[in-house]
């Protein structure tokens, strides 16, 4: 099995092991996901608070899976496809499986974790940035907080040197919206400085870190108030702590980088391993920040 943590103080790396390792971002790519549509509204490109393509959503309900858009992460066709090593459904196909048009719930009136909700956020932004995915998170991202490395994996050889444990010779297109491969340091250090105000306003982080409060607390997980703000995890662990962040996982490996919202100087961690125990890879990087 392969583990990789970092462990960010003070804005250094400050301890490591294996950290530089090339590691699929899974469903952290949403918080970087978040922070470039964040930008495009710091900018005055996009309303917050707007209708997004006339629809009943709006780019918060998006960025905080309150839009009423369906998931695939329950679609059990996907998963068989997947584990085939199928090639991925063009999106049309994809939407029209999940009947996509329909909402599930009214805009801003649930709460239910949507990929397909982050789909279209990604879409959003390369059709106000004139670029494709890759190049809007680096340019509105990536580069301003010094992450030279991280790439979206397009192909099945971008993560052809990466740590995918089982999962090797996965398609990175069945991530939909997306998926950032880099290394754990890049991934903390991006975490670290977006949180500490090299990006965003005060006001539209402040935004980002307001969560939705989930019943809680998560079974088998180390939440006892979790919450969801705008593409970010954020809420109390069972050890009290007050974090923000994201958890991610897919076929073969987790991921989790956390940032403390609370204590005497802020730590941020992250740990990545080849299994596919969130509940396992979340504890170990809220016990990096509790040094």
């Amino acid at each position: 099995m392969v583990e990789a943590w970092a462990l960010v103080e003070d804005g250094i790396v400050a301890e490591s092991h294996d950290a530089d390792r090339l590691v699929p971002w899974w469903s952290f790519t949403k918080t970087v996901l978040a922070a470039t549509a964040l930008v495009l509204v710091r900018d005055g490109l996009v309303g917050l608070d707007d209708p997004v393509a006339d629809k009943p959503y709006t780019l918060r309900h998006l960025l905080q899976h309150r839009s009423g858009l369906a998931n695939y992460g329950g679609f059990r066709a996907y998963h068989e496809a997947v584990e085939r090593n199928d090639e991925p459904w063009p999106v049309p196909e994809l939407l029209s499986r999940l009947d996509a048009d329909r909402l599930r719930y009214p805009a801003g009136e649930g709460w239910d974790y949507s990929n397909i909700g982050y789909l279209v956020i990604g879409q959003l932004v390369e059709t106000i940035s004139g670029s494709d995915l890759n190049e809007a998170l680096r340019r509105f991202v990536l580069k301003p907080l010094g992450i030279e490395n991280a790439r979206i994996a397009g192909k099945r050889a971008d993560l052809a040197h990466a740590a995918l444990g089982s999962a090797a010779g996965y398609h990175p297109g069945w991530v939909y919206h997306g998926l950032l491969a880099g290394s754990v340091a890049d991934a903390v250090l991006l975490l670290d400085r977006l949180m500490a105000g090299h990006l965003l306003p005060p006001s539209l982080l402040g935004e980002m870190l307001t969560p939705f409060v989930l019943p809680g607390p998560v079974p088998e997980r180390p939440w006892t108030v979790p919450g969801y703000g705008l593409g970010v995890m954020t809420g109390e662990t069972s050890s009290g702590r007050r974090v923000v962040g994201h958890t991610g996982g897919g076929p073969g490996s987790t991921i989790a980088i956390y940032r403390t919202l609370t204590g005497a100087r802020a730590r941020t961690a992250g740990f990545f391993r080849t299994s596919e125990d969130q509940a396992k890879t979340e504890k170990d990087a809220f016990r990096l920040l509790e040094g």
